[in-house]
């Protein structure tokens, strides 16, 4: 059997469910918007069938969906070099994800950590959704034959899982259709941690708005929640080794390195023996002139959510003519009748 050249494409997605924040921006954006300008193409979706695995506001979903496309657009993806869809306009996503449910095994569903987690011990209630979600999520990559996926470490055991169920379906059916996908993790870097609390990530779902900062903060008030994040009295070290045990001041520095593509010992060599009174004006200075441009870009964008509709039912048109063929070429190799649908 001859090896299958793949074209080497990316794809990813994010969920709808609101609140982008700096963690989103610095943890996976920035490095979408770099692969776009790299020896790729590039798929970026909104994942809102995988939003329904728990229950959604429809209105809201609606709004967090185009809110979320407005954010992959003011932080540097251009619909006119990526793909920039909504999951739920692509068909071919679902109907690929009943093939690999048909793949995939019980055993390893159960082993999904975050299956583990978002169930809990109410597990008999939780969404059959839910429980299948990694194989949607293989469905997502596969679809489109991605060859890269750039992922963080809570999303790495599901590509693992991508590619076991790409091995299987290749072993089972004697051929080499499915690439198995190679993992682009993030570096350490950018694990953006609470302004509140240093040993707990970024999150929206966090009660305190003070502890993150939103992609849709103004200046005034991107600068206000530096101002206010937590820190400890001691000076700024020389050293990295010098932030260990200080995880308030260790997420201001790795934040400002983030922000201005430095390494740790750059920004440490550069402020060393610095107060936090001293070094928050430069980070929030730093924050406003990298972020607020993006806040600014996706208020206009949701001032013409037409445009935005617009957008994206042109990247689902670009997105099918891609899975459309691979999915008809899955249907063949499984012994299905009839063309997939169009």
């Amino acid at each position: 059997m001859t090896e299958t050249q793949f074209t080497p494409r990316v794809f990813s997605g994010a969920q709808p469910s609101g609140n982008l924040h700096l963690g989103n921006y610095l943890g996976a954006l920035r490095n979408w918007v770099r692969m776009q300008s790299e020896e790729f193409e590039t798929i970026y979706c909104m994942v809102d069938l995988h939003a329904i695995t728990v229950w959604q506001n429809p209105t809201e979903l609606q709004h967090a969906t185009r809110e979320l496309c407005a954010g992959y657009i003011a932080s540097g993806l251009n619909p006119e070099k990526s793909i920039l869809f909504n999951q739920s306009q692509v068909p071919e996503h679902a109907q690929l994800a009943w093939i690999f449910n048909c793949v995939a095994r019980m055993g390893w569903m159960q082993r999904m950590t975050q299956w583990k987690d978002k169930a809990g011990k109410n597990q008999q209630n939780a969404s059959l959704g839910l429980f299948a979600y990694p194989a949607l999520m293989a469905a997502d990559i596969l679809i489109y034959h991605a060859t890269h996926v750039p992922v963080g470490e809570d999303q790495k055991q599901h590509l693992e899982l991508t590619r076991d169920i790409a091995i299987k379906f290749n072993n089972d059916f004697g051929v080499d259709f499915f690439p198995v996908t190679e993992p682009v993790i993030e570096g350490a870097a950018t694990r953006v941690m609470s302004l509140r609390d240093g040993s707990k990530k970024m999150s929206k779902s966090d009660p305190s708005d003070m502890s993150r900062i939103n992609l849709t903060d103004d200046a005034e008030t991107i600068a206000k929640k530096i101002r206010k994040a937590k820190t400890d009295p001691d000076a700024l070290p020389s050293e990295a080794e010098g932030l260990e045990d200080r995880p308030e001041a260790r997420n201001l520095v790795n934040i400002y390195a983030a922000l201005n593509d430095q390494t740790i010992e750059q920004v440490l060599s550069e402020v060393g023996g610095k107060q936090f009174g001293e070094f928050k004006p430069m980070l929030a200075d730093l924050a406003v002139a990298k972020l607020a441009p993006i806040s600014t870009e996706m208020s206009r964008l949701m001032g013409d959510q037409a445009e935005i509709d617009r957008i994206l039912a042109r990247g689902a048109e670009r997105a099918r003519e891609i899975a459309a063929p691979i999915l008809q070429k899955t249907y063949e190799i499984v012994g299905m009748v009839g063309a997939a649908s169009r």
